[in-house]
């Protein structure tokens, strides 16, 4: 099967190559309970995420990760302890259509009801930020998932963050901004009132993720960005290189990364920022 030139996707597989819905909804609390749907139920847990009321929109990009996310909700909707409501919304930011078709024909073969919208963020990204445009992009996307959630009624904004764009996140800090900070489960909005963003495949390792899309056929798309497609790649793929290396000499170094978030000694720390304010170990010194 060929891929679609240029659009970062490759062409849907004929139907009978992709696994039976049944088997993969079934999958995912029985063969893939332990590294994918405890983990996501561990997280919702951990940092309640999901309450009784709230309404959940779910970005769905098409990608692994969020695809894998939506059917996780979609479980919890049905066998879950609380009761909260699901709208998945689907942005088109300018998609090749060979990219669009493939999106729509994995959510209806995977019973994913999307609002799907338009945005033309692609050529705006180009326009205006052509040299780097994977941060603008993000940021035009998330403001557009935001826009949509809140016309939805929703309280809540689901990404699909994973473990592994925790950690790369974490010293994507470190590295290039000299900064510890890392990827929140949970953060309030400042320009949209009310709203939420959560990322519940926060402890989900994207191993897993990647093992379980491809052993049930379905085909992701990947950035599918028509910008970003002819750039260099970006500083996360340099860093994912970084903790593979790592991890032959240290393999448990990912885990001790997401620790370390989980574990600082203010004690031990020169310096701190919160709320905007800059203090200094010396101030308390």
């Amino acid at each position: 099967m060929s891929k679609v030139a240029g659009n970062g996707c490759e062409a849907s597989p004929p139907i009978e190559e992709r696994a039976p819905l049944q088997k993969i909804e079934r999958s995912l609390i029985t063969k893939y309970r332990k590294p994918i749907w405890s983990k996501f139920t561990k997280a919702v847990k951990d940092f309640n995420l999901i309450e009784d009321g709230d309404k959940v929109a779910v970005a769905v990009s098409g990608g692994k990760d969020s695809t894998l996310m939506a059917k996780l909700f979609q479980e919890l909707h049905r066998h879950g302890n609380r009761n909260f409501e699901l709208e998945f919304i689907v942005m088109d930011p300018g998609y090749h259509e060979s990219v669009r078709a493939l999106l729509l024909d994995n959510c209806q073969q995977l019973n994913i009801p999307i609002h799907l919208f338009e945005s033309n963020i692609f050529n705006i990204v180009d326009e205006i930020a052509s040299d780097y445009p994977c941060y603008m992009c993000a940021k035009m996307r998330r403001g557009a998932l935001y826009s949509k959630a809140q016309e939805l009624g929703c309280n809540k904004l689901a990404l699909g963050h994973h473990f592994n764009d925790v950690i790369e996140t974490t010293l994507l800090n470190m590295f290039y901004a000299g900064s510890f900070k890392t990827m929140l489960p949970k953060l309030k909005s400042i320009n949209f009132t009310g709203l939420e963003l959560i990322r519940p495949l926060y402890y989900v390792e994207e191993q897993a993720i990647a093992k379980f899309t491809n052993e049930h056929g379905i085909w992701p798309l990947n950035c599918a960005c028509m910008v970003a497609a002819e750039r260099i790649g970006n500083k996360r793929y340099e860093i994912k290189e970084v903790i593979q290396e790592l991890k032959v000499r240290f393999p448990n170094i990912d885990k001790l990364i997401m620790k370390s978030t989980q574990n600082v000694n203010m004690d031990c720390i020169l310096g701190w920022k919160t709320g905007g304010k800059k203090s200094s170990y010396l101030d308390f010194y």
